[in-house]
């Protein structure tokens, strides 16, 4: 069956690219793609290498306020294990479940694991829905009305659903029904982890800095590539675009990523070529950056062989 969505997964982003390339000059993406600026690049792999280290570090507070005691080394290191299955070997093991694997070979309970890396996925989607309004709100008339609104339908309805998670305890009848009490009790550990407000602002505060820092990755591979514009407009283009890849439907988001991006950036009038330049760059510095993961990877199976054979 695993083998079968892979399968799938494979032809819908083959498909894809193939759409794409259909009304696109390949030749002229490929000469877009061959004279990219190295040095923009090299600022944009910084600038996402940065957001997935502060992404570690807010799943580290978040474990730490859950009662997990690891170190900030190992939720560095996990977190690009994840980000490495996700980008690289997207397969039958994805990001999550590494990081989980890792928490209960530490000897802690996979239902406490599941919910912290469950909290760390919704806060993590809570930052970019902000990010998204604040950006959509403050360059209004970037892109046109029909887009400002549904931006803006789309980041109210997930903060609201967030904060009706939030308040889920409050639902006490939930407990008594089958299938329904789960939710009960995620809005029990929700209230008690989040029982200061604070706490909470900080880590989507975070959370908001993550994905700014990949926008301005983004925004760095556009220079890249001779796309002189604002930056206003990848803080409202790319959140849309980062949501859509969330839908398990092609091999890492590549395809819908790319789709989405051609789709949104035309609207304001940049060159199909160079749009779908950009993220295929994007794509390759996901690979570039996941590439630590890879080494984390194979050291811990190392030491794991060692201690079975000791």
């Amino acid at each position: 069956m695993e083998h079968l969505k892979t399968a799938v997964k494979f032809v819908v982003t083959v498909a894809i690219f193939y759409f794409l390339l259909t009304f696109i000059d390949v030749g002229q993406l490929i000469a877009i793609l061959a004279k990219s600026h190295g040095g923009y690049i090299l600022i944009a792999f910084a600038a996402q290498m940065a957001s997935t280290f502060l992404a570690a570090y807010r799943w580290r507070l978040i474990m730490k306020e859950l009662g997990f005691k690891e170190r900030v080394s190992f939720y560095v290191q996990s977190y690009f294990k994840g980000t490495f299955f996700n980008q690289v070997l997207p397969g039958s093991i994805g990001g999550d479940a590494t990081r989980m694997i890792d928490l209960v070979q530490k000897g802690y309970e996979k239902k406490d694991a599941f919910y912290g890396i469950f909290v760390d996925r919704v806060v993590g989607l809570v930052g970019l829905l902000v990010l998204n309004l604040g950006a959509n709100l403050l360059f209004y008339g970037t892109f046109p009305q029909w887009l400002f609104n549904l931006i803006n339908l789309i980041t109210l309805g997930g903060i609201a659903g967030f904060v009706l998670m939030l308040n889920l305890d409050k639902f006490t009848f939930l407990a008594n029904l089958k299938g329904l009490d789960l939710f009960h009790r995620l809005g029990l550990r929700m209230a008690r982890l989040y029982h200061s407000r604070l706490l909470l602002l900080k880590h989507i505060g975070i959370s908001v800095v993550v994905h700014l820092f990949t926008v301005i990755a983004i925004y760095f591979l556009a220079l890249s590539v001779d796309v002189w514009t604002g930056l206003g407009i990848f803080l409202v283009a790319v959140p849309p675009v980062f949501l859509l890849t969330i839908v398990p439907i092609s091999l890492a988001g590549w395809g819908v990523r790319e789709g989405a991006m051609v789709g949104i950036l035309m609207l304001v009038g940049l060159a199909k070529a160079k749009i779908l330049a950009i993220s295929i760059l994007y794509g390759i510095l996901l690979i570039l950056t996941a590439l630590p993961g890879a080494w984390f990877w194979n050291r811990a199976k190392h030491t794991t062989s060692l201690k079975e054979n000791a």
